[in-house]
């Protein structure tokens, strides 16, 4: 799902047996939540061109149907001119010709109060007014440092709805009113009446004067650009799937050959299997003919039949000349129709026996 709805699609991508892979856009300024953890102090102006790139990105999202879902501080990516990408579409959706949403995803800071109140009360779901309030979260938490509800993973779901209906979201007095005016139009509870279209936004008086062709070609200047002499991500995320991931990817070379060996192993292990089982089949039914013997007794019987016509007594005596005691014990002759049992069995090594006397 993933690769099917990330816009415009990832320049490559690739699988093995346990994994597929996507090649993207790489982005080296690190992501909202790591400058956040780094005390970072986003300037206005900062906040306000990611507020324009971001409804650029929903807005493009919207024309393709697509319900992001989980719009955050961690999700937005800069890159090393500190413009900002949208990133990580696990949880996206696709929703077309009137459809509606109705799953409980997300992350809970983040979720609009109709995807609580669709999961409690079923109704009619949720669409893509969701994103918008996402945004207005985030926007809220990059320029002041905490987030305008405080909510946890912990929180049940009806409690959330109850807060929503009771607590009012405190702006900074310091902020100007027309950022404050947005802000609350993105974070309106009711979906009916919030900002969730880049024509909403263009009607903003803060944006009024935003040059939107600038923005689409990420001509505007960042008002904070990532340090280039430095990495912008915790370590520790790399260890941490070094060490408790349970098939990390840098084991994955040495797994995958180890597994194919298993696999070589148990298909050889069959193989030998059934040619053993074949071997014992052959034992039992096999009849040994001895040429040499044969011959003999060929020559044996020429030999008899011409002392008979030598004596010309034509009694017959002769032909019991050799008896039955001097005579060499014959071999047992070849059964010329075999019992259609040994036929089956000896059968089963024609895939392995391809030619007379290979076995």
């Amino acid at each position: 799902t993933e690769r099917r709805v990330i816009p415009p699609g990832p320049r490559y991508s690739f699988q093995d047996e346990e994994d597929m892979f996507m090649v993207v856009d790489l982005l080296l300024g690190g992501d909202l939540r790591y400058h956040l953890q780094q005390n970072v102090q986003f300037s206005e102006d900062a906040v306000k061109l990611y507020l324009c790139e971001m409804t650029l990105a929903l807005d493009y999202l919207q024309s393709q149907h697509i319900i992001h879902r989980d719009v955050k501080p961690d999700n937005i990516l800069l890159d090393e001119q500190g413009h900002a990408h949208l990133t990580d579409f696990n949880i996206a959706t696709i929703i077309k010709d009137g459809e509606r949403a109705t799953a409980l995803a997300g992350t809970k800071p983040y979720m609009a109060p109709e995807i609580f109140q669709s999961f409690v009360s079923g109704g009619t779901g949720y669409a893509f007014e969701v994103d918008w309030w996402s945004l207005g979260v985030t926007a809220f938490e990059v320029l002041r440092g905490w987030r305008p509800y405080d909510i946890h993973a912990s929180n049940s779901v009806e409690s959330l709805i109850q807060l929503f209906s009771t607590v009012s979201v405190q702006y900074s007095p310091a902020w100007p009113k027309d950022l404050v005016s947005l802000l609350r139009k993105l974070l309106t509870v009711n979906p009916e009446h919030r900002f969730s279209s880049l024509s909403d936004m263009q009607t903003s008086p803060y944006l009024a004067d935003v040059n939107w062709d600038a923005v689409f070609e990420k001509k505007m200047e960042a008002g904070f650009v990532p340090n280039k002499g430095r990495l912008h991500c915790d370590p520790t995320f790399e260890l941490e799937e070094m060490i408790l991931e349970s098939r990390p990817l840098h084991k994955k070379k040495k797994r995958l050959a180890k597994n194919r060996s298993r696999d070589n192993s148990k298909d050889s292990q069959s193989e030998n299997d059934y040619l053993q089982e074949c071997l014992e089949v052959v034992q039992q039914e096999f009849m040994i003919f001895n040429r040499e013997k044969l011959k003999r007794r060929q020559e044996e019987g020429q030999s008899e039949a011409g002392g008979d016509d030598a004596s010309g007594d034509g009694d017959g005596e002769a032909e019991t000349g050799a008896t039955d005691d001097d005579a060499p014990e014959p071999e047992p002759e070849p059964d010329p129709e075999p019992e259609p049992e040994s036929s089956s069995k000896l059968s089963m090594c024609g895939s392995v026996c391809s030619s007379p006397g290979s076995c």
